[in-house]
């Protein structure tokens, strides 16, 4: 059983996605692109996932950016801040803003 504390969750979800079946230490990478292929091909190769891959990829990834907070360094949320863009490139979706 979860603890109620925020963090156990968020960690259990990641952890134990029923969507995407992620690489250990995906979301600590410091390349962009290495992330989001990785998210591209569990997204693409999952059999469990509820939405579209490209919207599945994204929300993983989105998810834990948010339940990260605070407590994401800036650098790292800016390298997943650049996965976000580089997945809408492989998936050929506009770039934010664009």
């Amino acid at each position: 059983m979860l603890k109620n504390n925020p963090k156990d969750w968020s960690h259990h979800v990641t952890e134990t996605s029923n969507a995407l079946d992620l690489e250990p230490g995906i979301f600590t990478w410091d390349d962009p692109h290495k992330i989001a292929l990785s998210l591209k091909h569990s997204a693409d190769c999952s059999e469990r996932r509820k939405a579209e891959p490209f919207a599945s990829a994204m929300a993983m990834l989105n998810f834990y950016i948010n339940r990260a907070g605070k407590h994401l360094s800036a650098p790292q949320r800016e390298v997943l801040e650049k996965a976000k863009d580089e997945l809408r490139v492989l998936y050929g979706k506009p770039r934010r803003g664009g």
